[in-house]
């Protein structure tokens, strides 16, 4: 779930991971665009976001926008996914253009990396010790690069590893 606590003052890209309403302690709800594109690493079929997911993320009020066809390598089509609430949109520029986060499930290829901005945040397995252009291509793009493989839980672990 994308919901933390933010000061209404805090600005940049630490809004963009979310929010919740506390208005009485000068909090303020924020919404995030999350853009979802289709993966274009070899052999990746694999999506970001499941419609599922983005039908969590619109009812916490969040806007999400995914590439057409993104889910199609795993079999979901489309109109699944703007059931759960989003957008359709036909190409990931326009994903790289407009979103506040980026959800993917691979590193992002040179391409990608291009596209990001300052201010994006991007959430997906990095990978960067084997890539030094993949790291040098996210840190002059600016955004703020998330790797599954380092979020840990209160007792350490890494979970987002423990499916491997």
């Amino acid at each position: 779930m994308l919901r933390t606590v933010l000061p209404a003052k805090l600005p940049g890209a630490a809004r963009l991971l979310g929010a919740a309403v506390a208005s009485s302690s000068g909090m303020r709800a924020v919404s995030t665009l999350v853009g979802v594109p289709k993966e274009i690493k070899n052999s990746e079929n694999r999506v970001g976001l499941v419609p599922g997911t983005v039908r969590q993320l619109v009812e916490a009020g969040h806007a999400v926008m995914v590439q057409a066809n993104a889910g199609a390598g795993i079999g979901i089509d489309d109109a699944k996914y703007e059931m759960a609430g989003a957008k359709i949109v036909p190409t990931a520029e326009e994903i790289f253009d407009q979103a506040e986060m980026i959800v993917k499930v691979k590193e992002p290829q040179p391409d990608e990396c291009r596209m990001l901005k300052h201010n994006q945040v991007l959430f997906t397995y990095l990978h960067l010790a084997p890539d030094p252009l993949q790291t040098q291509l996210l840190q002059e793009s600016g955004c703020v690069a998330v790797a599954y493989e380092t979020v840990t839980d209160a007792r350490g672990r890494l979970p987002l590893l423990a499916p491997m």
